[in-house]
């Protein structure tokens, strides 16, 4: 009798722990005292990858040079432009579709598409009012670009806020 009891135990317990996928039901013993699936893992940042640009850069004027410069772990990208008026700081190089920080690479097309953009001065002060002079008030900017992300490239276009520029690889 006592083995006929432990069996039918045995058979009772085995039939909810076989109910759900792998663990998921109610019936699982294995669930019955706050055991369950392990929490699943993931790389992406909490609330996800930024959508838009949060940083109140405004794009420059006008892309005035962009040309390739070797490295030895891929290119260095330069690009001159010129801002609306004097005194515009953290010009940058951003890509147009949002990545994460510290990687670039092409689109489908094999088209890197970039953004010259900086800060530009407070409202009432002298260099907001005044224009730029081409031959002292020129930012340049430097971006490299790894032989990783140099595999799939074709060329480079550089927006400014009146004109871009193409780079052929």
């Amino acid at each position: 009798m006592r083995s006929l009891t432990l069996g039918i135990l045995a058979c009772a317990m085995l039939v909810p722990a076989g109910c759900g996928r792998m663990g998921d039901s109610g019936l699982n013993p294995l669930r019955w005292f706050g055991g369950g699936a392990p929490r699943q893992q993931t790389l992406e940042p909490e609330g996800g990858y930024p959508i838009t640009a949060e940083d109140g850069r405004l794009p420059l004027a006008q892309v005035t040079a962009a040309k390739w410069e070797p490295l030895y772990e891929g290119r260095l990208l330069v690009v001159t432009g010129l801002a609306a008026s004097k005194g515009w700081w953290d010009v940058a190089l951003v890509t147009e579709v949002p990545m994460p920080r510290g990687r670039i690479r092409a689109d489908q097309d094999g088209v890197l598409r970039l953004r010259l953009v900086g800060k530009p001065p407070l409202a009432d002060t002298f260099a907001a009012a005044n224009p730029p002079n081409p031959a002292s008030d020129m930012a340049t900017v430097a971006l490299t670009i790894p032989n990783a992300a140099l595999a799939g490239l074709r060329e480079v276009v550089i927006t400014g806020a009146g004109n871009a520029i193409t780079l052929r690889r």
